[in-house]
């Protein structure tokens, strides 16, 4: 019984770590040795993981940190003896933690054990659900130390569990009692709050990833990333899928559905009958559930509607690009048409933008609605001018 929900539970590695073996952590480049001098800045707050055993010339340590040893790490002082590959005595500097940001989505891997990740990165997600969702897994390393900065447009940011240090806590008691600890102010800074639930998303429909409120601290991450611009596109009317920071070429789909609609195998069929067909070998898909804002006469905001999105690029280039994504927005919507009520969609509506042509496509069954409603609208508003006409050569309107 528990299987399924393994199945589609999802886990997030953090990248970075403040280890003190790890060469990037250090100015130079490269771990201190012996006849080096090692400095922490005084000010910064540090936790730092140790594997092994070091001897060292002298070591400025912060006001405020923490080594976590592992069996056997330590330091000791250099008894002078030559050591070959270490004559420099330069001044080595512990590099600064504090720009490493929870919202950078670069920051962070999948790692779920999901059929997604079988495809070799065929499905993909779109920018702010690389970050962890409210029902996401997070996992930093075993034997690894790190710093993250909380800073959030939410007081809590909502988890489903967090592992460190080999242990996973999963309950909100087993979480209180670690923020209690000493090594988490060190590991944790900002001004958010990170609460574990210890649940699961409870809709087979698929849960909204809910990092809406900070998109645009993952955006100007990717920004900040690549150089503060998006890269640019060929295609002449490029599209904005929800919650992705950039404008893409090729194909998205919303699908409008019903309490028979299961996201997981909605995603399992994309896949199996057509993904893996040889044409789309340069195609990747991303699928989850988003909530599009809704506004009355499209300027005053209402509400929010939940959807299911299907972003579809591809690997073409020049004329080409998303054609191939193209096609097989076409063939998803023709399943759709056929099966669509059997899958529990009750509306699908597609726009392409490909290297040389933009065009709004929709499955039947909606193209038949909004035909309908064009008729409607040009009714009445004919009948609404035939009124006005009609009262002013009455004497009824100047």
């Amino acid at each position: 019984l528990l299987l399924p929900a393994a199945a589609t539970a999802v886990y997030k590695q953090w990248i970075p770590n403040t280890n003190f073996e790890t060469a990037s952590n250090w100015d130079k480049g490269r771990v201190p040795c012996a006849s080096d001098l090692v400095r922490f800045e005084k000010n910064k707050v540090v936790s730092v993981f140790v594997r092994s055993p070091h001897a060292l010339t002298d070591m400025y340590l912060p006001l405020n940190g923490e080594f976590v040893l592992a069996s056997g790490a330590g330091f000791a002082a250099f008894d002078g003896s030559w050591d070959p590959g270490c004559d420099s005595g330069a001044t080595v500097r512990f590099a600064d933690a504090e720009q490493h940001a929870w919202f950078d989505p670069t920051l962070w891997q999948a790692v779920s054990p999901g059929r997604e990740l079988d495809l070799g990165g065929r499905i993909f997600s779109v920018d702010e659900e690389r970050v962890p969702c409210r029902y996401d897994n997070v996992i930093f390393q075993p034997e690894t130390s790190f710093r993250v900065n909380i800073d959030s447009s939410r007081r809590v940011i909502h988890l489903r569990s967090i592992s460190l240090m080999g242990q996973e806590l999963s309950s909100p008691e087993a979480w209180a009692r670690y923020l209690q600890g000493p090594s988490a102010p060190l590991q944790f800074h900002g001004n958010g709050t990170l609460q574990v639930t210890g649940t699961g998303c409870p809709d087979k429909s698929g849960c909204a990833c809910g990092n809406a409120p900070d998109g645009h601290r993952i955006c100007a991450a990717l920004r900040g990333a690549s150089g503060r611009q998006c890269p640019a596109v060929t295609c002449q009317s490029p599209l904005q899928p929800l919650g992705h920071c950039c404008q893409v070429c090729g194909a998205t789909i919303n699908l409008d559905f019903t309490p028979d609609f299961d996201l997981q195998k909605y995603q399992d069929r994309l896949v199996q009958a057509l993904l893996s067909q040889p044409k789309y070998a340069g195609v990747r898909l991303a699928i989850s559930k988003v909530h599009k804002a809704q506004t009355f006469l499209g300027v005053i905001p209402q509400s929010s509607t939940p959807l299911i999105q299907i972003v579809l690029i591809d690997d073409e280039a020049g004329a080409q690009t998303g054609t191939a994504a193209e096609q097989l927005a076409a063939d998803i919507m023709e399943d759709i048409a056929q099966h669509g009520e059997a899958l529990g969609i009750s509306n699908g509506k597609m726009e392409v933008a490909t290297g040389s042509t933009f065009s709004g496509q929709v499955g039947s069954h909606t193209l038949n609605r909004i035909t309908a409603g064009t008729i409607l609208g040009l009714l009445f508003s004919l009948l609404l001018l035939g009124g006005i006409l009609f009262l002013y050569r009455k004497g009824k309107l100047r």
